[in-house]
């Protein structure tokens, strides 16, 4: 006896719910007392989303980010945003080589962008210009570097740290470049 659709959709999302609930399980091994946060980062993931998570640092961002990433078997890169980062130090650069024949060739060297889970740490350190790097590749999900585009690997999800505004030493994101963010948490005590 075959399965109606109903049914064939009921089996689906009692798949899916577990499947979260274990996800979930595994990483409150690690992460404890910020079930909200992981739900929310969990939802931005299942939807394609970036996260913006704000916080006084200590409060376990970068564990909780990392902890994804190995739950899910994906690639994680962190990167650590300062006011000297480079937008080649984020997307990567062209570097001389040398071809079989001996020759000198420019080769495409990639950058920590190349991850499935990146990690944009205190990402209102940078300088604008650096910021809008990582934004644009979080928008087109490639980057362009000497008239040629590289697509980045799927899925590509971007979680960004920031310490509060009042912090010094901090470029606040416009509002063009947090409109990439499919939320904004705010990560308090547990």
């Amino acid at each position: 006896q075959s399965m109606s659709v109903d049914d064939e959709l009921k089996q689906s999302l009692d798949d899916f719910r577990r499947d979260f609930q274990r996800l979930r399980a595994e990483i409150s091994k690690v992460i404890v007392g910020q079930l909200e946060i992981l739900d929310d980062m969990l939802i931005s993931l299942i939807a394609g989303g970036h996260v913006l998570l704000e916080g006084v640092p200590g409060l376990g961002k970068t564990l909780t980010v990392r902890t994804l990433a190995d739950a899910l078997h994906l690639q994680f890169h962190r990167i650590q945003f300062t006011p000297d980062l480079m937008p080649a130090d984020l997307i990567g650069t062209q570097v001389i080589g040398e071809s079989e024949e001996g020759r000198r060739v420019f080769e495409f060297q990639k950058g920590p962008i190349f991850a499935n889970v990146l990690l944009a740490d205190e990402i209102n350190r940078a300088t604008p210009k650096t910021q809008s790097a990582l934004l644009e590749a979080m928008q087109e999900h490639s980057v362009t570097v000497a008239g040629v585009t590289h697509r980045l690997s799927e899925p590509f999800f971007v979680m960004a740290t920031q310490n509060p505004l009042e912090m010094e030493g901090t470029y606040p994101l416009p509002e063009a470049q947090l409109d990439r963010f499919f939320c904004k948490l705010m990560v308090k005590y547990p």
